[in-house]
């Protein structure tokens, strides 16, 4: 997180703001994540370096950013055209070359990408969606808020051939996530 400028992807009268410990607004009622839940779900994906990682909800492309410095690809899904264009632009100004900006489809995820060896979701889930495990490879960990609109548990899911194993890492509250297997628009 330290090579990471947050900086970069944070509106320009939010800069004073960048490194507080708190969400902050990006646009179109979607925020950055505070550095701690960041911090926090990237460390529970486990990665070493060699692996292909989907993220959900690229917002201004930070996590993206820190998931590329410990990564070897990352694919991120936004469905705000804005906000994906906001994000690839900082992306590329700061010359990541391994990471992909997706628009999001019908579908969660990038299927046409899969098997991920990680996924990580910053929007809430009212349940661990069937179609982001399908899409999640054998030993990989999928990390996503599920609960309520107003209040989430965040969980990690590994999944494995002898059924998955699903832990508890604590409350948090992110905006809802929005498709098929999720909430509704």
């Amino acid at each position: 997180m330290r090579r990471v400028r947050r900086e970069a992807f944070v509106p320009a009268a939010l800069v004073h703001a960048a490194y507080d410990d708190r969400p902050l607004g990006i646009g179109f009622g979607q925020t950055i994540s505070q550095p701690f839940i960041v911090a926090m779900m990237v460390q529970a994906l486990e990665l070493r370096g060699d692996e292909k990682v989907l993220e959900l909800g690229t917002g201004s492309g930070y996590e993206a950013a820190v998931l590329a410095e410990l990564a070897r690809t990352v694919v991120t899904v936004e469905c705000i055209p804005e906000l994906a264009e906001a994000a690839k632009r900082a992306l590329d100004d700061l010359g990541y070359s391994n990471i992909e900006v997706r628009m999001a489809g019908r579908s969660l995820g990038w299927p046409e990408g899969a098997p991920y060896d990680a996924i990580v979701v910053s929007a809430g889930a009212p349940r661990v969606p069937q179609v982001l495990l399908d899409q999640l490879a054998f030993n990989g960990r999928l990390v996503i808020p599920v609960g309520s609109r107003w209040q989430q548990e965040l969980l990690r899911v590994t999944k494995l051939r002898q059924g998955n194993k699903t832990e508890n890492l604590g409350g948090c509250y992110f905006v809802p996530l929005i498709g098929e297997g999720a909430w509704q628009q």
